[in-house]
């Protein structure tokens, strides 16, 4: 009796389910088939894109070149002085049209430059430094620039994982329209830009970051949108696995009047197997949306302390260093004492062979030459060992409390360095090391900014902070919730596990996996429309 029933139940079940998930799964494609449509024609356009369409540059990173001592005949202290400049925030020294200069920024955030021999301020210096930085890196004297701008929020063209702010967006007047993004305070290149990849950016910004939400509401309205219908497309993908997979032979009875041939054969067959790349980009997808609550504020946590001119006694051009291979300085302020922080050419030792880079990933770039960083006393003209370490260490204390503080644009008073390192002053520090490379994919390109210094912390969430001591800048903040997220959008949204064979066929495999989900997709609006 008890088998009876049990078969009675099972065949219950059955019929409650036919007689429902079929319609729900219609209902629910037809909800989604324009969703889909937009996210998986932009998914194809960027490996297509970054294949076929990918724009060239002569010059990716500006050279490092020493800079001799008589180059600099006048101390910035002299300049500075000559000037009238009694407080600023920093300085470096930046080389461009066969001469040197003081790169000043002063109290309100402009840069100012400064001929080393003889103190004359260059007008309008940091627009025509940015345009030199621009020709450099496309190596193009040639074509008049059409436009020159500051921008200093992320927008539609400039996303916010270019890192760099502000920055000048150069654009010069040639056939490909090309756009050049350069942060003159740094001489880096953030991106560049002609009009097939500006068009890409627009279009995969509006289709597949959906924007054009941003432009009628706000970022919590299109975060919770995505999500919402990225659920619905995998509760679709479930739905087609349970009818077309588990409980075809019931379905197959109850539709035996329609043709199972044609359309609806493809549409079951290739939606069996592309159901669990949907699967896999709808969660991911859905997931990484959940990290974009926030604002990025990254680029506004910088330590800015203010410097007077007179207080600084030792002069740039007197420092006791190997002055063959000095490249620039800037300076710090640390334990109540101001150093220069100098880069040198590091010394090649030829003791180490440098590992072979991997062609195929994404993760190597072009390496560039080594440098080496020393710190000298500002009064004494002593090396300080180790402070690089020391003072990306007080940085994290400062950035530990996750938000932009006022006195990142002023001088700190002598309370908020205690306060903040509160927070980790009792807390183990795991790992600290300087990456020069971006080496893992902890710490990828995506970050930009090289070289950094990597802190790992003994918290309940393994914190690890990425310092960029150069700049005294927050590049990365990186917690365990943030890795677990990572490698689910990388393995399963840009198909990390692919990239064993490298990334012409792991690009070549997404391809087809989006262009499966979408003619799955237009088969079922087809069957509808039939209907």
């Amino acid at each position: 009796m008890s088998k009876k029933n049990n078969k009675k139940k099972d065949s219950k079940i059955v019929k409650k389910i036919k007689q429902n998930m079929y319609q729900w799964h219609r209902t629910i494609g037809i909800i989604t088939i324009i969703p889909v449509i937009f996210w998986t024609l932009s998914g194809l356009m960027h490996p297509f894109m970054a294949h076929f369409f990918k724009p060239e540059i002569a010059n990716d990173k500006l050279a490092f070149e020493t800079i001799a001592q008589e180059k600099l005949p006048l101390s910035i202290q002299e300049v500075l002085e000559k000037n009238k400049i009694q407080q600023f925030v920093n300085f470096r020294i930046v080389s461009f049209n066969n001469t040197t200069f003081y790169q000043v920024k002063n109290l309100i955030g402009d840069l100012l430059y400064f001929d080393t021999s003889n103190g004359k301020e260059l007008k309008n210096g940091d627009e025509i430094y940015a345009e030199w930085l621009s020709r450099y890196f496309l190596d193009d004297q040639k074509s008049t620039v059409k436009k020159s701008e500051i921008i200093t929020e992320f927008d539609n063209q400039y996303k916010y994982v270019n890192r760099y702010l502000p920055v000048y967006k150069v654009t010069l007047d040639r056939a490909d329209t090309m756009e050049v993004y350069v942060e003159t305070s740094s001489s880096k290149l953030a991106t560049y830009n002609p009009t097939s990849r500006q068009f890409f950016i627009w279009f995969f910004d509006v289709f597949h970051n959906w924007s054009f939400i941003d432009a009628i509401s706000n970022n919590s309205i299109r975060i919770i949108t995505m999500i919402f219908l990225l659920s619905i497309i995998g509760f679709s993908a479930i739905s087609g696995i349970v009818i077309y997979g588990f409980f075809w032979k019931q379905f197959k009875k109850t539709d035996s009047l329609e043709s199972k041939k044609g359309i609806r054969k493809y549409h079951r067959q290739i939606g069996i197997w592309v159901s669990l790349f949907t699967l896999t980009f709808a969660f991911s997808g859905a997931y990484h949306a959940t990290t974009k609550w926030d604002p990025y504020t990254l680029d506004q946590m910088v330590y800015e302390p203010t410097f007077k001119t007179k207080e600084i006694g030792l002069g740039n051009n007197k420092l006791d260093l190997d002055w063959n291979r000095f490249q620039n300085a800037s300076l710090i302020t640390f334990n109540d004492s101001t150093y220069y922080r100098c880069q040198l050419e590091e010394k090649e030792t030829g003791k180490f062979k440098k590992p072979k880079p991997d062609s195929n990933s994404k993760w190597n770039k072009k390496e560039g030459p080594k440098t080496e960083v020393v710190y000298i006393n500002a009064t004494t003209n002593k090396i300080v060992p180790n402070l690089d370490l020391q003072y990306a260490e007080f940085l994290a204390f400062y950035f530990t409390d996750g938000a932009p503080k006022a006195a990142c644009c002023e001088m700190m008073s002598p309370e908020i360095p205690e306060e903040s390192e509160v927070s980790l002053e009792n807390v183990k520090l795991l790992e600290s090391k300087v990456l020069t490379d971006f080496e893992s994919r902890e710490y990828g390109f995506v970050n930009k900014r090289l070289p950094v210094v990597k802190l790992a912390y003994d918290t309940p969430e393994k914190t690890t902070y990425f310092i960029e001591t150069a700049t005294s800048r927050l590049a990365a903040i990186v917690k365990n919730s943030d890795m677990v997220e990572g490698y689910s959008f990388a393995i399963l949204h840009k198909f990390l596990f692919m990239d064993w064979a490298g990334k012409n066929i792991r690009d070549l495999t997404m391809v087809l996996a989006a262009l499966c989900i979408l003619i799955v997709s237009v088969l079922g609006l087809i069957m509808f429309i039939k209907k």
